[in-house]
C-alpha cells in the first residue's frame, strides 16, 4: 500500500496531486488557498456560462422541490417538454425529436443503437458496421469508444472494442494522405472522402449503418474544421448507400461556434445530432440526441414506434431545469453575438503570438474554440517528441500562472503531436480574452526557457 494517498478517493491519477476547489466567479475557479484560476477551458468545453450563476442554480432547486426524480419509461415532466421543444427549434428544421442522455458517451451510444434499430426494422438486419475517424472522440463507453478513433484510449481496450471501421478525418494542415488543400480544392477531388467511399464499398454498403463525425475535430486533433465541400461530400455519400449520419455535437453545440450548431454552418442536415456539455453550462450531467423526422417515422412503422434503449437517469427533471435555465440565459445575454465578435479577437491576438513564439505553427477553429498546434520549431517543421508532453508540460506552466487549458497530443497520428485548445465561457470578456493570452504570452516564454535549461541539462549529461 506504500505510494497510495491516505485519502478515499480513487483519482484519476493516483499520484497526483490535485487543486480543491471551493468556488467559481464567472471565468474563474478559486481553490482553497484562495488561488484563482481563469478557466480558458471551460473545464472540458463545458462550462459554457461560466461560473456561480445563481438563476441557474435556483432553477435546479426549484425543480428538485417539486420532482427530483421521474422515471420516463412511465412518467414525463413540463420541464422535459420545454426544453425538448427549445432544443429541437434550434436545430435543422428536419430533426424534431429530442432523447436526453446524461452524457455525451450516452448520446453517441444511444445513436448507434438507434441507427441499428432503423435499419434492422426495416428489414435490412445486415446494416451493423460503424464507420468512425481516427483522432476522433466520441466518449468511454465500449460502443462509443469503438467509433472514436481516441489511438491511445482505445489501446487498453483493444481485446473489448467492436469492429467497428475507421478512416483519416481531413486535417489539411498536416494531411494524412500527404495532398495539399488547394490541389483538392482546385480539382474538388478529396482523398479523405474517396476513402471513405472506398471503406464503405470493401466491407459492402449493405453492412454498414452509420457514419459518425464531429463537424470540428475536438479534443483529439485541436479544433480542426473540416475544408469546403467535405461534409456535402459525406451526405451524398450516406444517402447514396443508405447510411445513417451522425454529427457528435457534444463539444460544438449550443453556440460554441457562433451558430446554435457548428452543423449550420456546413448547409447539411445529418440524421441524427448528439449534443451535451453546453446544453447545461456544465451545471448537470445532461446530453442526447436530436433525431431527424424519416428516422422518428421509421419507428413509427417498423417498431411500434418503440426505441429498444433507456437510461434511468434519462431526462432527470433536475438537469432537464438546468438546460432550461442555461438556454434562457444564451438567449438573454446575446451569447452567439459575443462569441462572434470575441472569437474573431482572440484569434487577432494568438495570430500576434504566433509572429513572436516559435512553438506555435498553426491556429486555427471558429467562433470560441480554438486550436494551438505546437511544435519543437515551426521554421524547421520539428516536432515535439510524445516523451516531453509539450502541451500537458506548457498547460502545467499556465496553471502556476493562474490559468487552464486544454492540452492534447497524438493530434498527427495518435502519438505525435501537440495542441492547446482554448475554449473560454460563452460570456467571456474582451478584457478576459487578454488576460488569457497575456498569461498563454507568459507560458510560452517560461515553457522555452525550461525546455533550453533541460536541453542543456541532457548535453552535459
Amino acid at each position: 500500500m506504500d505510494g497510495i494517498k491516505k485519502d478515499y478517493v480513487f483519482h484519476r491519477d493516483l499520484k497526483k496531486e490535485y487543486p480543491i476547489i471551493t468556488h467559481g466567479e464567472g471565468v474563474y475557479l478559486i481553490d482553497e488557498d484562495g488561488k484563482k484560476y481563469m478557466d480558458a477551458c471551460s473545464g472540458a468545453v463545458a462550462a459554457n456560462l461560466g461560473h456561480g450563476l445563481a438563476e441557474i442554480a435556483d432553477a435546479m432547486a426549484e425543480q428538485a422541490k417539486k420532482a427530483a426524480f421521474v422515471h420516463t419509461m412511465r412518467f414525463e415532466t413540463k420541464a422535459l417538454h420545454e426544453l425538448a421543444e427549445k432544443i429541437g427549434k434550434m436545430a435543422p428544421d428536419p430533426l424534431n425529436k429530442v432523447y436526453f442522455t446524461t452524457g455525451g458517451s450516452e448520446a453517441n451510444e444511444s445513436a448507434l443503437k438507434l441507427a441499428r434499430q432503423y435499419h434492422r426494422d426495416a428489414g435490412r438486419p445486415q446494416k451493423h458496421m460503424v464507420i468512425g475517424r481516427w483522432q476522433s472522440y466520441h466518449g468511454n463507453t465500449i460502443g462509443s469508444l469503438s467509433a472514436g478513433g481516441d489511438v491511445k484510449r482505445r489501446h487498453l481496450y483493444t481485446p473489448n472494442l467492436l469492429n467497428y471501421a475507421h478512416v483519416y478525418s481531413p486535417y489539411c494542415h498536416r494531411c494524412p494522405y500527404h495532398r495539399q488543400k488547394e490541389d483538392c480544392l482546385a480539382k474538388q477531388n478529396w482523398t479523405c472522402v474517396t476513402d471513405i467511399e472506398r471503406v464503405i464499398l470493401e466491407l459492402g454498403p449493405e453492412n454498414v449503418s452509420a457514419f459518425i463525425a464531429e463537424p470540428i475535430v475536438g479534443s483529439q486533433q485541436g479544433a480542426v474544421p473540416p475544408p469546403p465541400g467535405y461534409f456535402e461530400k459525406m451526405r451524398e455519400l450516406c444517402d447514396r448507400y443508405d447510411i445513417v449520419l451522425i454529427m457528435d455535437e457534444v463539444m460544438t453545440g449550443f453556440g460554441r461556434t457562433g451558430t446554435h450548431f457548428a452543423t449550420e454552418q456546413i448547409g447539411i442536415d445529418p440524421d441524427i445530432i448528439t449534443f451535451g456539455k453546453g446544453v447545461s453550462a456544465g451545471y448537470a450531467p445532461l446530453a442526447g440526441m436530436i433525431v431527424h423526422d424519416h428516422l422518428i417515422e421509421g419507428l413509427l412503422q417498423n417498431s411500434d414506434g418503440k426505441f429498444i434503449h433507456g437510461y434511468t437517469y434519462s431526462g432527470h427533471p433536475v438537469a432537464v431545469a438546468a438546460g432550461l435555465a442555461a438556454l434562457e440565459v444564451y438567449e438573454r445575454d446575446s451569447v452567439l453575438k459575443n462569441v462572434r465578435e470575441q472569437g474573431s479577437y482572440l484569434v487577432e491576438r494568438l495570430l500576434e503570438l504566433k509572429t513572436k513564439h516559435s512553438f506555435i505553427s498553426d491556429i486555427r477553429g471558429r467562433g470560441l474554440l480554438i486550436g494551438i498546434e505546437l511544435v519543437k520549431d515551426h521554421e524547421k517543421d520539428m516536432l515535439f517528441h510524445p516523451s516531453e508532453k509539450a502541451a500537458e508540460t506548457l498547460n502545467q506552466i499556465a496553471m502556476e500562472l493562474g490559468a487552464v487549458f486544454y492540452p492534447g497530443s497524438g493530434s498527427i497520428d495518435g502519438n505525435k503531436g501537440e495542441h492547446l485548445i482554448i475554449s473560454p465561457p460563452l460570456n467571456v470578456t474582451k478584457a478576459e480574452v487578454d488576460e488569457i493570452v497575456r498569461i498563454l504570452d507568459k507560458a510560452l516564454t517560461m515553457f522555452k526557457g525550461q525546455l533550453r535549461k533541460d536541453e542543456t541539462h541532457e548535453i552535459t549529461k
